[in-house]
């Protein structure tokens, strides 16, 4: 298309300000490599909200509102993000929710970041869809919407027209998934690797990688080892290595391990190895499949193919297929 799509970040007073600025700086991004491709800007951004004038947000920032809901053309992509109170912000911004109801039908895309899916929820608009938020506010989500089939563990779902994602880092998750679908993968890895991101992909990714779960646990040796692992899934990661590494006994290791983080080291290793193939075959579609086995400590593909038909029931190349870019 030769003119930009129009995106309206919708705020309102409370709004978190790293969920408005992180999906903004996505679609800037994007702007500076069509640039450099000698092509014109892909985004125009504009801050929206029930009344022009700066906005204050959860932080010492307030951004100014340059449209007004309701006024003027539609925008193609509408994106509401989510507040720390949501239920004081949904009490104190019943605009936004009538303008969401009223707009939702007439734009290319409604998304909701984090709780700003509560928005969504009282607009009627999710009612018998999926959806997702942040973890916790999940269940008040559900209790407040029952029609609505929440997602308490998806990065982000869209359903038709209507997207909705988890928390800060997923709304970036899923500003990206659009600059793909309107651009391209290229383009979106590069915006990514700009961000310093993975280029994630609505491969029933979780809100709780290993990464982000061993950051919880507490026992530095045990999360020390669990950092350890995962930056050498290559390595044959021995249960002798790992209980010398967390100075303990195997014995030892064994049971701390597994009263720390709800799971055996093996169970541990196993998830950290099929989430390292899954992120290979969503990201590298020409790397070889023995190579990505090697890659996350397996001697050949075939324990890999086993691995995944035993925990997703896919094979890695219908997972490849399904999740993976363009070669």
């Amino acid at each position: 298309m030769s003119a930009p799509y129009t995106v309206d970040i919708v705020v309102y007073p409370g709004f978190k300000a790293l969920e408005a600025i992180g999906p903004m700086s996505v679609f800037d991004y994007a702007n500076v490599h069509l640039a450099r491709r000698g092509q014109p800007p892909g985004y125009a951004v504009s801050v929206a909200a029930e009344g022009p004038g700066d906005v204050p947000s959860d932080t010492a920032m307030s951004l100014r509102a340059t449209r007004q809901l309701g006024q003027g053309p539609d925008p193609h992509i509408a994106l509401v993000v989510g507040s720390r109170d949501i239920e004081t912000a949904l009490a104190a911004s019943p605009g936004v929710v009538a303008w969401a109801a009223a707009t939702a039908p007439r734009v290319r895309h409604m998304v909701a970041l984090c709780s700003g899916s509560f928005f969504l929820g009282a607009a009627g608009l999710l009612d018998g869809a999926q959806a997702a938020t942040h973890w916790s506010v999940a269940d008040l989500l559900q209790r407040r919407f029952p029609a609505v089939r929440v997602d308490a563990d998806a990065i982000y779902v869209r359903s038709g027209n209507l997207w909705t994602s988890a928390g800060v880092t997923a709304g970036i998750d899923l500003a990206l998934a659009l600059v793909e679908e309107d651009f391209g993968r290229t383009l979106a890895l590069e915006v990514a690797r700009d961000l310093v991101m993975y280029l994630k992909r609505p491969g029933g990714q979780s809100q709780f990688s290993m990464h982000l779960a061993s950051q919880g646990t507490r026992h530095p040796g045990i999360r020390e080892v669990q950092a350890w692992v995962l930056s050498h899934l290559a390595e044959p990661l021995a249960l002798q290595q790992l209980a010398s590494r967390a100075a303990m006994s195997e014995r030892n290791f064994r049971r701390v391990f597994l009263q720390e983080c709800g799971q055996s080291p093996s169970d541990f290793i196993e998830t950290a190895r099929l989430e390292g193939a899954r992120r290979l075959l969503e990201e590298e579609n020409g790397l070889p499949l023995k190579t990505v086995a090697a890659r996350v400590g397996f001697r050949s593909d075939e324990p890999l193919r086993r691995l995944f038909l035993r925990r997703l029931g896919i094979t890695p190349q219908a997972y490849r297929e399904r999740f993976g870019g363009p070669g």
